[in-house]
């Protein structure tokens, strides 16, 4: 398993560059607080996802979630320190990769067309993930774990 691979290092691994398909599913919202924001959309009539916990929060939108989890930690996650203290808004739009393999090559293939790496592919508690940033700064995490469902058409079965 990955503990941890630069962009780089997936030439000489043998791995190609591999693009998304045209699909997100994931809208991470980065919170100060996540029973007090829960409990706002629980009061607009949304649903919790049953796989929700008190530091992770899911709303089923059909083959997408959004999720709230704390800005601390999304920015613990994806950024270095230098990034934290740089105007972060708290926001990461995530990309599920069908296979752990897909994740570094998916961050090859935003490099090659233009994005900036933030976090290589990376051994996680629950697999394998990184990020990297569009060209207008836009913070995508590109994640594979075992816990995620699709459907035939690789939406999200929250």
């Amino acid at each position: 398993m990955l503990d941890h691979l630069a962009v780089g290092d997936e030439y000489r691994n043998g791995l190609s560059s591999l693009p998304p398909s045209q699909r997100l599913h994931l809208i991470l919202l980065g919170v100060q607080d996540v029973s007090r924001s829960a409990d706002f959309y629980d009061a607009l009539g949304w649903q919790r996802a049953p796989s929700s916990h008190s530091g992770f929060v899911k709303y089923d939108l059909g083959g997408l979630a959004l999720c709230l989890i704390s800005k601390k930690d999304l920015a613990a996650d994806a950024l270095s320190n230098t990034d934290k203290s740089s105007g972060f808004s708290g926001t990461a739009l995530v990309y599920l990769a069908k296979k752990v393999e897909e994740v570094p090559q998916i961050l090859t293939k935003a490099v090659e067309a233009g994005g900036t790496l933030v976090k290589p592919a990376t051994k996680t508690h629950w697999g394998v993930a990184g990020y990297f940033r569009d060209p207008d700064g836009y913070l995508f995490e590109v994640d594979y774990e075992d816990a995620w469902v699709f459907d035939d058409e690789h939406h999200l079965i929250v």
